[in-house]
């Protein structure tokens, strides 16, 4: 078991493990904005398909998720090798939004490197609409609220 998952608050899963290249650096040595950003919608796709909005739900229901708002919190700089995971957990479920967090951790020292809100709408792809989350999802989601996680805001 590492740090970074005894470090993790109840109700956390993991939803992304990876390395940092470097071609993922800026020209002052860390890892550039895009990247974290990139990281952290890995890890949101995941994250979807652990609630049941996996891909091919999503595919034959004609649905999706779209980002609403987004707020990152950049805490410590990652460089070119450094391996980090992301750990996600739920703040908000509501009838058709869900308001979750991915907190990006190193593996090696258990640092908290970035933190990023995200507010998602569920999506009728056709009409080009929201509509409501399955009740399956919903109560999936509600199961994984991380109400006692302490964001930087």
């Amino acid at each position: 078991m590492t740090v970074a998952q005894n470090n993790a608050p109840l109700g956390l899963i993991e939803t992304y493990r990876g390395a940092i290249y470097p071609w993922q650096c800026d020209h002052i040595g860390h890892m550039n904005v895009m990247w974290y950003v990139g990281k952290f919608d890995e890890a949101t796709w995941c994250f979807f398909t652990e609630l049941g909005l996996t891909p091919a739900y999503l595919r034959t229901n004609a649905r999706g998720m779209a980002a609403v708002d987004q707020r990152i919190a950049y805490l410590k700089e990652l460089h070119a090798g450094d391996t980090v995971a992301v750990r996600t957990g739920l703040v908000e479920v509501r009838e058709k939004t869900l308001k979750f967090f991915h907190e990006m951790r190193f593996v090696e020292t258990g640092a908290v490197a970035a933190v990023t809100l995200l507010t998602t709408v569920h999506m009728d792809t056709a009409a080009r609409n929201s509509t409501a989350l399955p009740p399956d999802v919903a109560e999936r989601a509600k199961a994984r609220m991380s109400s006692d996680y302490k964001l930087p805001w």
